[in-house]
């Protein structure tokens, strides 16, 4: 039992290069969809490359970024991802992107195709969850959703209220 406390304690000291690269390497996220949680019936995630031209990744590292209004369409065995905003990068010149383009996003055919067959079945579709970096790439992650009826979401904030109030009730009797 001592040895493995020993490997233990070698392990948890790190070298500032060993620190430097697992920070580098670590999810960083730009922008998170919340909204979404909200709209839709979250069935089946899925990480997705996003292809992103230079002005763009530089923004993005800014964190900017809005995902509330977005999409993906599948059209001609692609996946697009549309209705993003990414703000023009500041310093940029003449080569500046359009800040609500639709971009490609990059997936293997197979997935592709179960999600577009998915997403044709009536009330789904895919909405953007978060977009962030992972060892220096910028990556969607992206659900297969159903639309919530009005009464799911009046149902969802009673369910979170109920919760908050429970919580709040129990943090003051132990408290006491």
């Amino acid at each position: 039992m001592a040895a493995k406390k020993s490997s233990g304690a070698k392990s948890a000291k790190l070298t500032p290069e060993q620190r430097a690269k697992a920070e580098a390497d670590a999810k960083k996220t730009v922008a998170k969809n919340r909204k979404a949680f909200h709209d839709y019936h979250i069935d089946d995630r899925l990480e997705a490359g996003i292809a992103l031209s230079g002005t763009e990744v530089k923004a993005l590292r800014m964190g900017r970024a809005s995902l509330v209004d977005g999409w993906v369409e599948i059209d001609a065995g692609q996946a697009w991802l549309q209705g993003v905003h990414i703000p023009e990068y500041a310093q940029g010149t003449w080569t500046n992107h359009a800040p609500r383009r639709k971009r490609r996003l990059l997936l293997h055919k197979n997935e592709i195709l179960k999600l577009g067959q998915k997403s044709r079945e009536k009330g789904y579709t895919i909405v953007p969850l978060e977009l962030y970096f992972v060892k220096g790439r910028a990556k969607v992650e992206i659900a297969l959703a159903r639309g919530k009826q009005e009464w799911d979401k009046r149902q969802a904030l009673r369910e979170k209220q109920d919760a908050r109030e429970a919580q709040r009730a129990m943090s003051l009797r132990i408290n006491r």
